[in-house]
């Protein structure tokens, strides 16, 4: 039976010393009792906490930090089906570099990696990881190429190599960096997990097949080494579907703690459709960390946009900053329009508005971003709650203009607003943003 947070509490220390990372034991023990904290994060436990709660308050699929920073992290999900809850960690993005490749073309390739920015409903998304792959025989090409990326992009690494010699090298080489060293065989974790102990990188483990890379982690994990990342030998889509399916369901539902950790994922398949789909299948079924053979600019937008609208919390939508924002260089007399501060509403009309060729004010009050229907139904959109936010922006003092554009899917609160800003003349535009370059055409030019 799963124990409460104050059930929790009462087993820990008490000192409210905030090392865990929260203000409270009472905070820590909630954490731990949403399964969003582990036991290890407390330094004064006691051993009977451990023994009773240490397992227990293990996420089902570990998180595990990456980077010198430890800020990207991957695993550490609860659930199935992020309408259950949420998922928390996106799946990371990476770029593969062979040390065979051209200088000329990894150095691009890095640069690429260190500037590229997405800009999306206000997000900024960028590449996650570089992966390093060993296709030559000269271990300090690797090595050197290592040390390069990293001292390049200061990005997490996926360190490739059938040599452990160079893996071992390599692992020393960017020390403290926690990247990723991949085992080429289930053998090679035992000789490896020290080294990526000692280094302070995680370990990517492999196995022909669920039952035995079951067991491998299970005696990895005895040795007390947790930083684990799972790779699958898979050989279709369709088996890498359900294998995928098949462990996360494990860990969350049977608790199996040996399948409980992220998984890594290299795709290379010769066809950038055929990497695509490989790719939409780990965002969607529970990749941890997803590396593609190069770089290309439209697939990686496609598959960060994908990404952000599977991972973004479906109950605390994407949103932005409520205030009164300039669409080109707007005056007095420019045209004013209202909306939401739910992101891909206001980007939407925001983007509409620029399209029609003209400077326009955009009024977004705080709407707990959702959506004009969804806000209005709420009450967080009406024409009491705009008139007081415009008053309160002093919206009045920097405009001479006194007509005001609401979206046509709440023109029942015109009459409201108007009462509310006396003076005001209210506007009813078209109900798609799309319409609003005719709209402007026909009414307010």
């Amino acid at each position: 039976m799963a124990l409460t947070g104050l059930q929790i509490q009462k087993l820990l220390p008490g000192t409210n010393c905030k090392e865990c990372g929260s203000n409270t034991c009472l905070a820590f023990a909630m954490k731990l009792a949403g399964k969003k904290a582990e036991l290890t994060h407390c330094p004064y436990a006691s051993e009977e906490a451990k023994r009773v709660l240490g397992a227990a308050s293990e996420p089902p699929v570990r998180c595990v930090e990456l980077g010198a920073d430890r800020k990207l992290k991957v695993g550490g999900e609860l659930v199935l089906y992020r309408h259950e809850k949420t998922f928390v960690h996106q799946t990371a993005l990476a770029v593969n570099l062979n040390d065979t490749d051209p200088s000329e073309s990894i150095n691009s390739t890095l640069q690429t990696v260190k500037d590229y920015i997405l800009e999306r409903v206000g997000e900024k998304l960028r590449i996650d990881i570089v992966a390093i792959t060993q296709k030559g025989t000269d271990l300090q090409a690797f090595v050197a190429l290592a040390t390069h990326a990293w001292n390049t992009v200061k990005r997490p690494m996926v360190l490739r190599s059938l040599n452990l010699e160079a893996l071992i090298a390599a692992a020393v080489a960017v020390k403290d960096s926690h990247c990723i060293l991949c085992c080429p065989t289930p053998e090679a974790a035992f000789r490896l997990w020290p080294v990526a102990k000692e280094n302070g990188h995680a370990l990517a483990v492999t196995a022909p097949n669920l039952d035995l890379l079951h067991s491998l982690t299970a005696e990895v994990r005895k040795q007390g080494f947790n930083d684990l990342i799972l790779q699958f030998s898979t050989h279709s889509l369709a088996e890498l579907f359900q294998t995928n399916s098949i462990s996360r369901r494990a860990a969350l539902k049977d608790s199996v703690k040996s399948l409980g950790f992220p998984t890594l994922h290299f795709i290379d398949n010769g066809d950038v459709i055929d990497d695509t789909m490989e790719a939409i299948n780990e965002i969607t079924k529970y990749g941890g960390i997803c590396v593609l053979p190069c770089f290309n600019a439209a697939q990686m937008a496609s598959l960060m946009t994908l990404r952000l609208n599977i991972y973004t919390d479906p109950q605390k939508p994407i949103q932005v900053e409520p205030k009164v924002y300039p669409i080109g260089e707007p005056g007095p007399n420019s045209p004013i329009f209202v909306t939401t501060n739910f992101s891909l509403t206001y980007f939407i009309v925001s983007g509409e508005i620029e399209n029609c060729g003209i400077s326009a004010w955009l009024v977004v009050p705080e709407c707990e971003g959702m959506s004009v229907l969804t806000a209005w139904a709420a009450g967080k959109f009406s024409g009491a709650t705009i008139a007081k936010f415009i008053k309160e922006v002093g919206l009045e003092q920097e405009v001479m203009r006194r007509d005001l554009v609401i979206p046509g899917y709440v023109a029942q609160i015109s009459g409201e607003l108007e009462e509310s800003l006396p003076g005001w003349k209210v506007l009813v535009g078209p109900q798609e943003a799309a319409d609003l370059e005719s709209f402007v055409k026909s009414r307010l030019q």
